[in-house]
C-alpha cells in the first residue's frame, strides 16, 4: 500500500511536455507510479481539476540564515517552492573568518533575519542548517564577496597569497557540499576582482564541476561588456553558467532584453552552457549602500560612514557616479529617480515605507540617501529598474528560468519574497498567456535542476523525489504590493509534497520541518 496517493489530476513532468490526467503515488520520499488506477494508499487526496507539478525550484534566494531563525519559515512552501538555491550575488554566509566578521555584522545585518553571525567554515554552515532542520529543501553556492571578505576585509587589493587562500577556502566549500560558486559585482568586496581572479575560482569551481553563477558588474549601461565578462569566465573557467535575475536595468538601459537574449544564445553556440533567471517584477531589492560607487566601501563601514559625513567626499562621490564617462562601479544612483527607491528596511523605523524623494521633501536627495546609509549602512531599499516590455521578453525565453531573489521573511520588504512563482503563474501566465501551461512549469522546475545539478528533482516521474506542488490555475496568484502588505498570502496552492511528506495542506502549513540539506557530491543527502 503507497503512502499516498494524489488522485485524478493534470500532470505535468516538468520537462515541458504536455500534461496528462493522471494519479501519483508515493512511498517514502519518492514516487513510485504514475498513471491509472495506481493502487490504494494510506491518504488519498482529490486534485481533479488541478495541475499537479514537480515542487518549485527557486535557483536565486537569499535565505541562507532562514533555516537558522526560531520558528520554522513556510513563506516558500506556500508558494509551491520546494527547493531554494542560497548563497547568491557573493553573499553566502561561510566561509566567514575572524577577517570578515566585523564588516560582515555591519553590512549583512539585515540580511541576517535576526540571526547572530560567527566565525564558522562552510561545513560547518551546511552543518547548522541541517541540525536547525530547514523548512522547505536547501542548496548553497559559496560566494565569492563573502571568500574576498574572508581574505581581504573591505579592501581592494588581496594581501601576498591571498587568491590562493581564496582558493583554497572554495575548494574547502565544494568538499563540503557547496553546488557552486557565486558572484556579486556591483557589490563591495565583490566589485573590486578583476576578470583573472573570478577565473582562478571558477577553476575550482571546474575541478568539482560545480556552476558559476554571477550578479554580472553592470546590469544598466555597461550591460554589454558585463556578460561579455561573465561568458568569459564561463570559456575559459570551463563551468556551467547561470546569469542572475537577467534584466536590463535603469532608464537608459531599457530596450536591450533581447541583446541580452542574442548574447546569451550566441554563448551557448559557441560552447559556453549558459542560462539565466528572472523574477517577474519591476522593481528590485537591495542594500540601500548599492546606491553608491564601489569607491565609497573601500576600508569597510566605518571608513564608510567617515566619507558620507564629510562633505567634499560625498561631493567626490556624486560626480563619480554621475559622472557620463563611465558605467562600471558607479553604483545605481543615476539609474533610477529619487521617487522609484523605497526604504524597506533600516535602523530607524521611520524611514521604512517611505521613498528617498518623500524623506528628501526640499533638501538635496543625494545627501539625504548619504546620510540615511551613513546611520544604517545595511539598510535595504526596493528600487524601481525595468520596464514591462523588457520582462516579457526575457522571460517568454527558453533559456530563463524563474527564481525569486528573495530577501528574509519580515519586515516590510520585497513582495518577489512571498509571491514570485505564484505571480509568474497568475498574472503572466494565466492572464497574460506569455507562455504555456507546461513551459512554465518547466522554467520553475527541471530548467533550474538540470543546470544546478539537483539530481532526483525538478521532474516528476517513478523514481523521482516526491517534492510537489499542487496548484489550481484559476486561481493562482499574489496580491502583494511594495508599498503595502507585500507579505499578502499566495492564492491558489492548495498542496504541497516534500519529500513524501504533506506540508501545505488546505493552502495550510502543517508546521513541521521537512527539509533537507542538499550537498553536492554526497549522494546520501540528495
Amino acid at each position: 500500500m503507497h503512502d499516498l496517493v494524489l488522485r485524478g489530476g493534470t500532470v505535468h513532468d516538468g520537462l515541458g511536455i504536455a500534461a496528462r490526467t493522471a494519479d501519483v503515488a508515493i512511498a517514502g520520499d519518492r514516487i513510485v507510479a504514475v498513471g491509472r488506477e495506481v493502487g490504494a494508499a494510506h491518504r488519498v487526496i482529490d486534485v481533479a481539476g488541478l495541475m499537479v507539478a514537480p515542487g518549485f525550484i527557486d535557483p536565486h534566494a537569499h535565505s541562507d540564515l532562514v533555516p537558522l531563525m526560531p520558528d520554522p519559515q513556510p513563506f516558500k512552501l506556500l508558494q509551491g517552492v520546494t527547493t531554494e538555491i542560497v548563497g547568491n550575488c557573493g553573499l553566502s554566509f561561510a566561509p566567514l573568518t575572524h577577517r570578515a566578521l566585523p564588516d560582515a555584522r555591519s553590512l549583512l545585518r539585515d540580511l541576517a533575519g535576526g540571526v547572530e553571525l560567527r566565525v564558522r567554515t562552510f561545513g560547518d554552515y551546511l552543518d547548522a542548517v541541517e541540525a536547525a532542520g530547514p523548512t522547505n529543501h536547501v542548496a548553497a553556492l559559496v560566494g565569492h564577496g563573502m571568500l574576498r571578505m574572508s581574505v581581504a576585509g573591505m579592501e581592494p587589493r588581496l594581501p601576498a597569497g591571498g587568491l590562493a587562500e581564496m582558493s583554497r577556502l572554495a575548494d574547502e566549500a565544494f568538499a563540503a557540499g557547496a553546488v557552486g560558486l557565486s558572484s556579486g559585482l556591483i557589490y563591495t568586496p565583490g566589485a573590486y576582482a578583476d576578470t583573472d581572479e573570478l577565473v582562478a575560482l571558477a577553476q575550482v569551481a571546474h575541478g568539482w564541476d560545480r556552476i558559476y553563477s554571477t550578479h554580472i558588474r553592470d546590469e544598466g549601461e555597461g550591460l554589454t561588456t558585463a556578460l561579455e565578462e561573465a561568458i568569459e569566465i564561463a570559456s575559459r573557467a570551463q563551468v556551467r553558467l547561470q546569469v542572475s535575475h537577467c534584466k536590463a536595468a535603469g532608464r537608459a538601459s531599457h530596450g536591450n532584453s533581447r541583446m541580452v537574449l542574442d548574447m546569451l544564445r550566441a554563448a551557448r553556440i559557441a560552447g559556453v552552457d549558459v542560462r539565466g533567471d528572472q523574477y517577474p517584477y519591476l522593481a528590485g531589492s537591495t542594500t540601500l549602500a548599492s546606491l553608491l560607487p564601489a569607491e565609497a566601501h573601500v576600508g569597510g563601514a566605518s571608513a564608510l560612514r567617515e566619507r558620507l559625513r564629510d562633505p567634499l567626499a560625498r561631493k567626490r562621490l556624486r560626480e563619480r557616479a554621475e559622472d557620463p564617462a563611465t558605467s562600471v562601479g558607479v553604483g545605481l544612483w543615476r539609474s533610477a529617480p529619487p521617487s522609484g527607491v523605497l526604504i524597506i528596511s533600516h535602523a530607524d523605523a521611520d524611514l521604512v515605507g517611505r521613498t528617498l524623494d518623500q524623506l528628501a521633501s526640499d533638501r538635496d536627495p543625494w545627501d539625504v540617501m548619504c546620510g540615511i546609509v551613513a546611520a544604517d549602512p545595511g539598510a535595504l531599499m526596493v528600487i524601481t529598474l525595468m520596464s514591462e516590455a523588457d520582462v516579457r521578453t526575457i522571460m517568454v525565453d527558453p533559456l530563463i528560468a524563474i527564481g525569486s531573489d528573495s530577501g528574509i521573511p519580515s519586515g516590510l520588504g520585497h513582495p518577489r519574497t512571498w509571491g514570485t512563482f505564484p505571480r509568474f503563474l497568475g498574472t503572466y501566465v494565466r492572464d497574460l498567456g506569455m507562455v504555456p501551461w507546461p513551459e512554465a512549469v518547466r522554467k520553475m522546475t527541471s530548467a533550474t535542476a538540470r543546470q544546478f545539478g539537483l539530481t532526483g528533482r525538478g521532474w516528476l516521474g517513478r523514481g523521482a523525489i516526491a517534492d510537489i506542488a499542487v496548484f489550481d490555475q484559476e486561481t493562482v496568484g499574489h496580491a502583494g504590493t511594495y508599498h503595502e502588505n507585500p507579505a499578502a498570502p499566495p492564492t491558489g496552492i492548495p498542496y504541497v509534497i516534500l519529500a513524501g511528506h504533506v506540508v501545505v495542506d488546505d493552502s495550510a502549513f502543517c508546521g513541521e520541518r521537512w527539509g533537507r540539506v542538499l550537498r553536492a557530491g554526497h549522494a546520501s543527502h540528495y
